[in-house]
């Protein structure tokens, strides 16, 4: 699998990669750095949906904002509500360009007079960049904080019952967020599945933390299968489902990382017409794909119907349940029962659209719909 060239892997080596079994991703993964599995990347799927795994997700950037405006001026900035985000919420966030395509994605979480932002591998530099240029005269401080904090995650209907084991706060709303004596915080999400809590902890106690959560009954897992949770989700990756062509409207983020009731932001006006008179031009769809055949597509590669080209082929999965599957952008022309092809030259492969995955402005289908109707 690759990436989009703006969305680059980072460069640091994850301590974990040391614990027994730990498999390094392969060459060209956008999460080198990290364990891709640990022998079983089904068995540790079936973990995460069952029962309880912990993830090392610490190749993802962290910025941190303090400063008494850090509220006002984040929102001025992005597409998300933030003078309506209070202590101990956490929500995402977006930051488009003046036509409204995205630029950069944000995990939030605001607690202790400081907002979190985690973001891809390698996304820092330039947003932090951005944001620098950005401050004028506001009273906030954005650093990058990648070095001082790392990300696990811990997915799975017993990830409470693991997390209070250990003595550790947990959330009890999604997206709410609480401090950790150590100066870290836990974060509820929403996904992947409905049972998954954010832990950002100290860098340099990073392994502790690992040995502490496995030795309490969370499986080791990596981001193969992390990754098969997240597409199961419907859930986007900056660089990977996304192009430069992106709005956030033709990737779910409606909903979660936009909010609709406010304005004055660089991109807004295109967020504001495409949602009250019109229709984004594409749509991300859940693609089953032709298992068959080893091979399977790669992120970036064409999706056809017939000879034309109708889309474009973002992450690529092999689910423990649902077999190889696969998250594209499709044209909003394309007829749901559309028989497709995914893929280039030999990883071309046959590929039918879920039909739960149709976003929510096709009337009476879509998973996705069912979602966004219940928020």
């Amino acid at each position: 699998m690759t990436s989009d060239p703006a969305v680059r892997p980072t460069e640091q080596v994850s301590p974990v990669l040391s614990q027994p079994g730990a498999v390094a991703a392969p060459d060209g993964s956008p999460d080198t750095g990290v364990p891709w599995h640990f022998g079983d990347p089904f068995a540790e799927q079936r973990s995460a949906a069952r029962g309880v795994a912990v993830f090392d997700r610490s190749n993802r950037g962290v910025l941190a904002v303090p400063g008494e405006d850090r509220l006002t001026w984040l929102h001025s900035l992005t597409s998300q509500d933030f003078t309506g985000l209070a202590e101990g919420v956490g929500s995402e966030a977006l930051i488009l360009d003046v036509h409204g395509r995205v630029e950069h994605h944000a995990v939030v979480a605001n607690v202790g007079g400081t907002v979190w932002l985690d973001t891809e591998p390698g996304a820092v530099p330039p947003l932090l960049k951005y944001l620098t240029a950005m401050v004028f005269w506001s009273k906030v401080e954005p650093r990058d904080a990648s070095g001082e904090f790392a990300l696990l995650s811990v997915v799975g209907p017993e990830a409470e019952a693991l997390l209070a084991k250990l003595g550790l706060p947990v959330p009890a709303k999604p997206n709410g967020v609480v401090e950790l004596a150590d100066g870290g915080l836990a974060r509820r999400m929403p996904w992947p599945g409905h049972d998954a809590v954010d832990l950002l902890v100290p860098r340099e106690a990073l392994v502790d933390w690992w040995q502490r959560l496995t030795d309490a009954g969370a499986r080791p897992a990596g981001s193969w299968a992390f990754e098969a949770l997240r597409v199961e989700s419907l859930r986007p990756r900056l660089g990977v489902d996304t192009d430069d062509r992106t709005i956030p409207h033709e990737a779910n983020w409606i909903g979660w990382a936009v909010h609709l009731d406010k304005g004055c932001y660089r991109g807004q006006e295109t967020v504001s017409k495409v949602h009250n008179v019109g229709r984004p031009p594409r749509r991300m769809l859940l693609l089953h794909l032709d298992g068959s055949r080893e091979i399977q597509p790669e992120t970036g590669d064409p999706v056809l119907a017939g000879e034309r080209v109708v889309g474009r082929v973002g992450s690529v999965a092999r689910h423990h349940e649902l077999g190889p599957i696969a998250l594209a952008l499709v044209k909003r022309s394309v007829p749901v029962d559309t028989e497709l092809i995914a893929g280039a030259e030999d990883r071309a492969v046959q590929a039918a659209v879920d039909p739960d995955s149709v976003p929510p402005d096709t009337p009476a289908l879509g998973r996705a719909a069912a979602r966004n109707l219940g928020r």
